[in-house]
C-alpha cells in the first residue's frame, strides 16, 4: 500500500540504519523503531517502520518497498511484545552466562578464553543497551500523543517491558565490567608472583654470578689461580656470599 507521505519521512523509513525516532504530520504518524533482534543465539539488527494513519497501523516491508496493514493499535502491541519478550529472554541468559562466569572466578577457575567471551558479551549487551535505550524514548513519545487511542494498560506494560531490557542490560554491563576488574586484578597478582619468584631467583644466583665472573676474568694477578684448593675456597666465597642473600630474602618473605 503506497502513501503520499513527507520526502524526509520517506527517507528515514528507508533507511534502515536510522535511529529509532517517532514524528506526527498531518494525520498519520511514523513510528521508527530500531532494535535488537535474536537469531540463531546471535544479536542482530532490525529496522521496523509503522505508519500510523486513523486506528490502522501499517508496518513497512522493506523487500516490497511499501506498507503493509498490521492491523490496530493491539496488533502493534503484539508485534512488539513477542519481540520485546525475546529480548528479555536473551538478556536473563547473558545473566546467567555472567553469573557462571563470576562463580568460575572465584573459585580461581581461570580460562583462556575469558577475554574473548568478555569482549563478545560486552559487544551484544552494549548493542542491546544502545538500541533499546533510543527505542523507549521513541515509543514514549508515541505513548504519549496517542494516549487517548491506545489501551493504556496494555501498552504502560510493553513500556515496563522495554524499561526492564534497559535496567537488565545496564545491569549486565556493569557486572561484566565488575568481572573485568576481578580478572585483571587476579592476573596481576599472578604475574607478581611469578615476578617475585623470578627476582628470588635472581637474588639467589647474583653472589654466585659475582664469584663466577671475578675469577673467570681473563687477566694476570687473580688470586687462588695457582691454589690446588681454588675452586674449593672460590665456593666457599660464593656460599658465604649467599648468606646475607638469603637472609634477605627469608626476611622479606616473612613481612
Amino acid at each position: 500500500m503506497k502513501f503520499k507521505l513527507n520526502k524526509y519521512f520517506e527517507h528515514d523509513i528507508e533507511n534502515k540504519d536510522h535511529p529509532s525516532d517517532f514524528e506526527v504530520e498531518g494525520e498519520y504518524g511514523v513510528l521508527i523503531l530500531r532494535l535488537p533482534y535474536i537469531k540463531d543465539e546471535r544479536v542482530e539488527v532490525v529496522s521496523y517502520a509503522f505508519l500510523i494513519y486513523g486506528d490502522d497501523v501499517f508496518l513497512y516491508d522493506r523487500k516490497k518497498n511499501e506498507f503493509e496493514l498490521l492491523g490496530d493499535f493491539m496488533d502493534l502491541h503484539k508485534f512488539l511484545d513477542v519481540r520485546i519478550d525475546k529480548i528479555l529472554a536473551k538478556l536473563n541468559k547473558f545473566h546467567i552466562q555472567i553469573a557462571k562466569r563470576e562463580d568460575e572466578l572465584y573459585e580461581g577457575k581461570f580460562d583462556r578464553d575469558f577475554a574473548n567471551e568478555w569482549l563478545k558479551l560486552k559487544k551484544e549487551l552494549v548493542l542491546i543497551e544502545r538500541l533499546i535505550g533510543h527505542g523507549l524514548i521513541a515509543f514514549e513519545r508515541f505513548l504519549k500523543f496517542y494516549k487517548g487511542k491506545v489501551n493504556n494498560f496494555a501498552f504502560k506494560d510493553l513500556e515496563e517491558h522495554f524499561q526492564r531490557a534497559l535496567r537488565f542490560s545496564k545491569n549486565a554491563i556493569e557486572k561484566l565490567d565488575y568481572l573485568y576488574e576481578f580478572f585483571r586484578a587476579k592476573q596481576d597478582e599472578k604475574m607478581n608472583k611469578i615476578m617475585f619468584i623470578l627476582t628470588i631467583i635472581s637474588g639467589i644466583f647474583l653472589p654466585l654470578s659475582m664469584v663466577a665472573s671475578f675469577f673467570g676474568m681473563n687477566t694476570g694477578g687473580l688470586p687462588l689461580v695457582n691454589d690446588p684448593y681454588g675452586t674449593i675456597k672460590a665456593v666457599i666465597i660464593g656460599v658465604v656470599l649467599e648468606v646475607p642473600i638469603l637472609w634477605v630474602i627469608w626476611y622479606m618473605m616473612k613481612r
